[in-house]
């Protein structure tokens, strides 16, 4: 199972003896689940099963759920409205013996005018219109599990780019702990160094005072906590997203460890080689979180 991302868009468009609908869902980034339903006057009772129907399905995301209905061309009910045609035809042959010479019109002409021809829906039991409703929640069905295949393309991509940053960052966790400037004899070199300049600037300090700065100025230039911090957290890394669970909100969480590892291993850098691997590392995990923010 592989991880998700949370945008996508789905379509699914189909119909009865009477009616064609469509449901169009789109996905994006969002920090928990969020589904908006847009449906037509008249479906209301589609609202909180569509928001079930897609809050079983995903667990992050904003989603936005449209529903359009249109009657079908050959389906739409048509009647003559008799009263008013008829109404027109003696209003027709009144001015025709008041005026002999005025042309009655034609039938066709009458059927034109408004209201004589009357467009509108055929009676409907409940039964039908609940087997009907129960035809666009499946149809909704198919939309969702569409969008679930495209959220899971998509993620299967992200995953390789992820794999890719987390081999980077390991890449630079390793060249930062060869650096010349921690190896044991650098680091000795440069405490006695330290330590001298402290005596030459304070001659009068006592010796617990003295290994007590000491051993300061060693934390100091000592990053192999940072460097061990961010071998779990890469090992942590790969595991959530073997899992191919929701993880979106732990690597999230994740990145930020990934960036403190980092800012702190900057600020201990006693050299420029392990400055530029630090500002190198802060720049992919950068990136790594960009991407993790796609991710449900």
């Amino acid at each position: 199972m592989s991880i998700s991302s949370m945008t996508g868009f789905a379509r699914v468009q189909e119909h009865d003896d009477a009616l064609v609908w469509t449901w169009e869902i789109k996905s994006v980034n969002g920090r928990g689940l969020e589904v908006r339903c847009k449906l037509p006057p008249g479906y209301d009772a589609l609202d909180l099963p569509a928001r079930e129907i897609v809050a079983n399905a995903f667990k992050r995301g904003n989603i936005s759920v449209n529903l359009s209905i249109a009657r079908s061309a050959d389906q739409s009910a048509v009647r003559v409205n008799e009263a008013l045609l008829s109404d027109l035809v003696a209003l027709a042959r009144r001015a025709r013996e008041r005026f002999p010479d005025f042309a009655p019109p034609h039938l066709g002409a009458l059927f034109d005018i408004k209201g004589v021809i009357e467009h509108g829906e055929a009676e409907e039991t409940a039964e039908a219109r609940e087997a009907r409703l129960g035809a666009m929640l499946d149809s909704l069905r198919k939309a969702v599990a569409a969008l679930a295949a495209m959220r899971e393309a998509e993620g299967r991509r992200l995953e390789d780019v992820l794999l890719a940053q987390l081999d980077e960052i390991a890449r630079l966790a390793e060249a930062a702990g060869g650096t010349a400037g921690l190896r044991p004899e650098a680091i000795r070199a440069r405490l006695q160094t330290q330590v001298q300049a402290l005596l030459e600037a304070v001659p009068a300090l006592s010796e617990e005072r003295l290994a007590q700065e000491a051993a300061l100025l060693a934390a100091k230039v000592d990053v192999r906590e940072e460097l061990d911090r961010l071998r779990a957290h890469l090992a942590a890394a790969r595991e959530m997203i073997a899992a191919g669970a929701p993880v979106g909100r732990k690597l999230d969480f994740l990145c930020q460890e990934f960036n403190r590892e980092a800012n702190t291993l900057c600020s201990k850098a006693s050299d420029v080689e392990l400055t530029r691997i630090g500002l190198d590392l802060k720049a992919v995990i950068e990136q790594f979180r960009e991407q993790v923010q796609n991710i449900e």
